[in-house]
């Protein structure tokens, strides 16, 4: 990662949020307003703002067209989308309690949905100029750091999300020279979705933190950074 291209994400262009009523999304929703780097922060979610529902492709491509009608200049596409259990989703510690309506629901939310995010919203970023899409996987998606086991369905799905990511980011670079694709891991972060599996888990910090640390990777996103996978720290993940 090198801070010394494009040393910030410019001042007039606008920025977008998936999954903006989520704790991290709303959090990045919150920071991107009030930083005044950007001259419109636009959300999307199922109830309020731009409406978009991954399990629903028609609304992930009205809600393109909406965003569209709203600016030329798109230049920062957050995915917080994702869930870890509910909505028909399970946490699986062993093989025995894999069910497939349950995983078919995880890809469906943790990789399915994304990809077509990225299928209606990637055509947005800014040709010209320097931009970014980035989708929230997590370090549990890593193959090779699979040290624990478990979590089967979410650990599954967010590796195919990744690699969905890395084959977007090779065909983006096509058409898009400047812009930047990448996969980023927010950490351990505390809500409402998440607490009952993060309450004794160390170094677990606030959505608040968590998109503070996000904003800064993505500041120093450089175009070799295409179709990598970090961590809120800006050190590479391994796949």
């Amino acid at each position: 990662m090198h801070t010394a291209e494009h040393s910030a994400l410019a001042a007039s262009p606008a920025a977008l949020i998936i999954g903006a009523t989520g704790g991290i999304g709303n959090a990045l929703l919150t920071q991107l307003q009030s930083s005044q780097r950007f001259a419109t922060v636009l959300g999307c979610a199922r109830s309020d703002y731009i409406r978009l529902d991954l399990l629903d492709e028609s609304t992930i491509a009205h809600a393109a067209q909406e965003v569209a009608a709203h600016t030329n200049d798109l230049r920062l596409i957050i995915d917080a989308t994702g869930t870890l259990h509910g909505e028909g989703c399970e946490v699986e510690k062993s093989w025995k309690q894999l069910e497939p309506l349950a995983m078919a629901k995880s890809f469906a939310i943790n990789a399915i949905g994304p990809a077509l995010i990225m299928k209606h919203f990637l055509p947005l970023l800014a040709t010209q100029e320097r931009s970014v899409f980035t989708t929230l996987s997590a370090r549990v998606g890593s193959i090779g750091d699979n040290q624990l086991g478990g979590w089967y369905s979410y650990r599954a799905s967010k590796a195919a999300l990744n690699q969905l990511m890395k084959t977007a980011s090779i065909e983006l670079r096509r058409t898009k020279p400047h812009a930047i694709c990448v996969a980023l891991h927010p950490g351990t972060v505390q809500t409402a979705l998440s607490h009952q599996f993060v309450k004794s888990a160390p170094n677990v910090v606030s959505p608040e933190i968590a998109a503070q640390r996000l904003l800064q990777v993505i500041e120093n996103l450089s175009s070799a950074d295409n179709g990598g996978f970090f961590d809120h720290n800006g050190k590479t993940v391994e796949w």
